[in-house]
């Protein structure tokens, strides 16, 4: 049977596969594997494919014999080479396995969690006796085999005409002459887009063997098709009845593409370009993101942004600029934040949700440890901003992190990559994801007069990498007040209506109409299913080009700002080039909304007005009215700075007259002559206090700290 399997193996690689086979003999020993699509067996001998997804052992096992036996004119024998198969049309998610599966050829998808290091293992031990010396080989691996950790070692001598027979307690490994393959293991979990309503993803372990270890690093998504295992649990108890499962890959492929796992079918095609010729389809899409929530407009065209994203760009000099956009929401309690996250992360393709306050760097970010998973070797372990490469990260709470974990973030955000170096281990992992922020000001309510950074406790090194900022502030007023009460009595009224109607309640004549009205204003005007497709499909298609148009805008854009700085030396800077960026990504996300190739003017007019938005609220200084970057990414303002520096020169100055030791109230009134107020020259006082530049040696004195 195996040599009419392997005859017909053979006859299939010559007929459908010889040029592969003759350029993998070229290359060989360097590439060692052959990939056979599933559906070309399929089409030579159906009868094929059926034993080999029953009974996958004895059918690879025999091609594998057939490509390592085949003449080959270069004169190269495979004897090493692999056959792995690709392709298979069933794909069996992990939730979905079963024990009938067990022994079987499976195809799994997920996203790989974890990632040992690549060390050799024991194929074929070679042992000597310690009586005769005779040598002999024992295989580690098979597909009998319960647990493949196990290593076997031999009782007795073989009785042969070299061999004693005898039995022996301790036999004589001989590494040199022993068989070894690189072998890796990983945990494959599913994708977090695929799980709804709260499921806890499920994972699956998988042995990678030979020139496919060593392929894959924590985020990425792969395909893997293998043979499903399983071996009995043993404790200090004795055997359980219960068996773990793991999959022995036969094949592994990287998903590189966009959004794979979101099917796109040719009717869904016909409704996003159907969607894409409604001359307002930008206002559509922003309108659906959350209508529950009454206004914020202004931060929902922000998400609809975020979601499309720009370009990312690997320039000739191998540097890479993100595409990603990232945004940071402030502001007062009970403004609907979380609510805008976690619809945010329900509306993109891919998108990940957690708490600061319950996060750590390593669940974050990503992690190298030593456990039971890893037998004992170093581990990878990847965190939210991994898993959520090439999507969204919503962080709530950010603010509640401790400082070394959100330290973590700056090169997360900027480059994009998270990097670990721990016990000698160097990695980098890719985080290609836009951050969504929530914070709430220490104080409760937020205080414009106070740098952004100080009321959430968050560097302004990293506050000056979030694209677009946006304070949410509670301020009561009439018209407003009644129109955001009016929405929210109406959305829990339609609530209650839908829960008796879904416990069969009659909610009567007058409440079925009232209930249609209210159910249509809360309805997305684009489905949230197809705004998700619609998104997938232009991110995958979509590469917008600047116009000359848009090129022009933006540069007279940014050169009027920075003028205010030219010709007077004591203006703040206004902005730095980190927003001319942001404009030019904001501008290919809006082009990627009406899914069109070009930047247009609009679009640059539209972006231009997003970012004048954002920095009128938050990059204004509250005292001069005048536009200050530092107030971001310095956490003051250039008249505060200067006012600082001219308290000190002050507190100099009097030490001429005072000694070291300074009357407050001397230097208040000096200050006050040279047209300080006199509470703002405290503050400052206090300042430059906590940051240890003075102290109070007694009471109304101040000293420098030498």
């Amino acid at each position: 049977m195996q040599d009419l399997l392997t005859e017909k193996w053979e006859d299939f690689l010559k007929r459908y596969y010889w040029d592969e086979i003759i350029e993998l003999s070229n290359s060989y020993p360097e590439k060692r594997s052959l990939l056979v699509k599933f559906s070309e067996i399929d089409i030579y001998d159906p009868n094929i494919t059926d034993m080999l997804l029953d009974d996958p052992d004895v059918i690879l096992e025999s091609a594998a014999r057939a490509l390592r036996e085949i003449d080959i004119p270069t004169g190269v024998t495979l004897d090493e080479a692999n056959f792995r198969v690709i392709g298979l049309p069933r794909v069996v998610k992990i939730r979905d396995i079963r024990s009938r599966d067990i022994g079987k050829l499976v195809c799994i998808e997920g996203l790989v969690t974890k990632a040992t290091e690549v060390r050799p293992k024991i194929v074929e031990a070679v042992f000597e006796c310690p009586f005769c010396h005779r040598q002999f080989s024992v295989m580690q691996t098979g597909s009998q085999s319960q647990n493949q950790s196990q290593f076997k070692e031999p009782y007795e001598c073989p009785k042969d005409d070299d061999g004693c027979g005898r039995k022996v307690q301790r036999f004589t490994l001989l590494v040199g002459k022993s068989k070894f393959v690189n072998a890796q293991k990983v945990r494959l979990q599913e994708s977090p887009e695929e799980l709804r309503g709260g499921e806890l993803p499920q994972a699956l372990d998988v042995n990678l063997e030979d020139d496919i270890s060593g392929e894959v690093t924590p985020g990425d998504r792969v395909i893997v098709i293998g043979i499903l295992r399983s071996h009995q649990r043993i404790t200090q108890f004795g055997k359980k009845l219960f068996f773990d499962i793991y999959l022995d890959a036969n094949s592994l492929e990287l998903k590189e593409g966009e959004f794979e796992e979101i099917i796109i079918t040719e009717e869904d095609e016909l409704k996003i370009m159907e969607l894409r010729d409604q001359p307002d389809v930008y206002e559509r899409i922003i309108r659906s993101v959350a209508p529950s929530i009454y206004g914020n407009e202004e931060i929902k065209e922000a998400l609809v942004l975020q979601l499309f994203s720009g370009v990312p760009k690997e320039l000739p000099d191998e540097t890479r600029v993100r595409g990603d956009i990232h945004v940071l929401l402030v502001g007062d309690p009970g403004v609907a934040k979380s609510q805008l996250l976690i619809y945010q992360v329900n509306l993109a393709p891919r998108g990940l949700y957690t708490g600061g306050k319950s996060s750590s760097v390593a669940g974050l970010t990503a992690a190298a440890v030593r456990d039971e998973f890893g037998e004992g070797r170093w581990t990878l372990e990847a965190g939210t901003l991994v898993l959520a490469d090439k999507g969204i990260a919503a962080v709530d709470e950010i603010d509640k992190m401790k400082k070394e974990d959100r330290d973590a973030l700056h090169e997360a955000m900027e480059q994009q990559t998270i990097s670990i170096a721990k016990a000698g281990m160097m990695a980098r992992l890719n985080s290609r994801c836009s951050l969504l922020a929530a914070a709430n000001p220490v104080g409760g309510r937020f205080n414009k007069y106070d740098p952004i950074s100080k009321q959430i406790n968050m560097p302004p090194t990293l506050l000056s990498r979030f694209d677009l900022i946006y304070t949410l502030i509670d301020r009561p007023g009439a018209e407003m007040d009644r129109r955001t009460a009016e929405h929210i009595i109406e959305t829990h009224y339609a609530g209650e209506l839908l829960a008796r109607l879904k416990n069969k309640r009659k909610i009567g004549e007058e409440g079925e109409e009232s209930f249609r009205e209210q159910m249509e204003a809360m309805k997305p005007v684009v489905p949230v299913e197809l705004l998700r497709k619609y998104v997938a499909w232009s991110k995958r298609n979509v590469f917008p080009v600047m116009s000359e148009g848009a090129k022009k805008k933006f540069l007279e854009f940014y050169v009027g700002l920075r003028g205010q700085s030219y010709e007077d030396e004591e203006a703040p800077v206004p902005i730095t080039a980190r927003q001319l960026e942001t404009l030019i990504r904001l501008g290919e996300a809006r082009a990627r909304t009406r899914l069109h190739d070009t930047v247009t003017d609009e679009d640059a007019e539209q972006v231009i007005n997003v970012v004048t938005y954002c920095l009128n609220q938050v990059f204004t200084d509250p005292e001069t009215g005048r536009l200050d970057v530092d107030w971001i990414a310095a956490g003051t303002t250039k008249s505060r700075r200067d006012r600082a520096r001219s308290v000190r020169e002050i507190i100099k100055g009097l030490e001429d007259d005072y000694g070291e030791e300074i009357p407050v109230e001397e230097v208040l009134d000096l200050a006050e002559e040279e047209g300080m107020e006199r509470d703002k020259v405290e503050e400052i006082i206090d300042v430059m206090k906590r940051d240890g530049i003075l102290f109070s040696p007694g009471s109304g004195v101040i000293k420098f700290v030498r």
